[in-house]
């Protein structure tokens, strides 16, 4: 059994060639079509030196041509890395040269940036150029993306056998410090992010069963985080691995009023977004137009939305689930939790619990860490002491413990208290800050929605 992203891509792409796979701004993709482009992109990595087991950048806002890139280095059974656009000249020195890169794919505008530091990095040694009508000039001597596509092969059969133990690589920036990748084997974060081939159902068994479970009528599910953030990447491809449209928000501003617009003109069913930060704008634009009439499902994932805006939400989309997906780039998605109370808490299952300090399950109501084992990363790239703290071995069984403390209620669920490391010690009584600033949500968006003054 070979579970590798793109292999099982391929399955789907050739189940469903002319079904729409992708929309972002005016681009519309078929699966035939994302396939080809991915797989020219592959053919030009390895026509360029990019070798097995290189590590690709890719600089750029949500576009189609990200999922390409992405795609095709799989393909190619090279690492695609994620940058933040946000990076300035320090943080993107210090990001490139942590991975290794040998190739970048990056928009015409951050040209410039890169150019800067390109001296200082010897690794990267190839350059591929979007155009994002700039205009922007660089002198990295890069291909330009659509040529480098034009004059490579769309032979699948020619990029050769891959393997479940490829890596699919996720830079997080966590809480403190420069960014951490976390290293996953392809076949790990297919089961613990990606949905298993079976999203909400029993994971697949044999990578042939993903067509199995592609449904007769295809939905439409929009990423709204950009796909530099594992939000956006994880809803990706359990979108594309059940043979539904991807939809990806290409504009470079968060305007609330054109993404209802986009969900309305192109029928999107489901919603990925991260927390307050992009739901408050959402709900406020809902006070001064229709609710659209096909969506039926709104997720939070990577921020916890304040139960005030859940509730308001809830309230401007009352035929709209609206949930919270609890999980970390350390540990995959963990599944929807309940947020009425002071925190977030989900069901245990078996994968997922709290140990103590000596690594056994702690008893109901003990604090501990919360903890995962089964499919969970390889590791931290180059930092083995954070490896080692992070990721335990314990009776042959290793677990990632990401740092969240939790407690298991008595009903079975377990509620996440926050970051062991901020924890604050009041005469003996521990309090998180996460637990402080839930509370403060909740008050401040009460007084936000029942007093008019306010509002105005």
């Amino acid at each position: 059994m070979q579970f590798n992203l793109a292999d099982l891509f391929e399955l789907v792409a050739d189940a469903v060639p002319e079904r729409s796979a992708l929309v972002a701004g005016d681009r519309s993709l078929t699966y035939a079509e994302l396939d080809e482009r991915a797989t020219r992109f592959a053919h030009h990595l390895r026509a360029s030196g990019v070798e097995i087991g290189d590590w690709v950048g890719i600089h750029a806002y949500n576009r189609a041509e990200w999922m390409e890139a992405m795609l095709g280095c799989f393909k190619a059974r090279v690492v695609p890395i994620n940058v933040n656009y946000r990076y300035v000249a320090d943080e993107l020195r210090y990001l490139f040269d942590n991975a290794d890169l040998t190739a970048i794919v990056y928009e015409a505008e951050f040209g410039p940036l890169i150019e800067s530091i390109a001296a200082e990095l010897p690794k990267l040694r190839h350059f591929v150029r979007l155009d994002d009508g700039t205009g922007t000039t660089d002198g990295l001597g890069a291909v330009d993306y659509e040529t480098a596509l034009e004059g490579a092969s769309s032979d699948r059969a020619a990029l050769g056998e891959r393997s479940p133990d490829d890596l699919y690589v996720l830079y997080t920036g966590g809480t403190t410090g420069m960014p951490k990748g976390v290293m996953w084997r392809q076949e790990d974060i297919f089961f613990a992010a990606m949905g298993g081939g079976n999203y909400g159902g029993a994971p697949i068994s044999t990578p042939a069963e993903i067509t199995a479970n592609i449904g007769a009528a295809p939905a439409c599910s929009l990423a709204l985080a950009p796909l530099m953030h594992g939000n956006a990447q994880w809803t990706a491809f359990v979108t594309l691995f059940g043979g539904n449209k991807l939809a990806l928000w290409a504009s470079r501003r968060f305007e609330a009023d054109g993404i209802w617009d986009f969900i309305d003109a192109e029928g999107i069913n489901t919603i990925s977004l991260v927390g307050d930060a992009m739901a408050r704008p959402l709900v406020d634009a809902l006070a001064r137009r229709a609710a659209p009439t096909t969506l039926f499902a709104l997720v939070s994932g990577g921020a916890i939305l304040s139960p005030a805006i859940k509730q308001e939400m809830q309230e401007r989309l009352p035929n709209v689930m609206v949930l919270d997906s609890f999980g970390a780039s350390e540990t995959g998605a963990n599944g929807s939790v309940d947020t009425t109370g002071s925190g977030p808490r989900f069901r245990m299952n078996e994968w997922t619990t709290v140990i103590d300090d000596d690594f056994r399950q702690a008893a109901p109501g003990e604090v501990g860490m919360l903890a995962r084992r089964g499919h969970v990363p390889l590791g931290y790239w180059k930092d083995e002491a954070k490896t080692a703290a992070t990721f335990v071995e314990v009776d042959g069984v290793r677990w990632a413990i990401p740092g969240d403390k939790a407690v298991i209620e008595d009903d079975g669920s377990i509620s996440v208290l926050g970051r062991g490391s901020q924890c604050i010690n009041s005469g003996g009584e521990k309090i998180f800050p996460e637990e402080v600033e839930a509370a403060l949500k909740s008050w401040k968006e009460r007084r936000w929605i029942d007093v008019p003054a306010l509002k105005a």
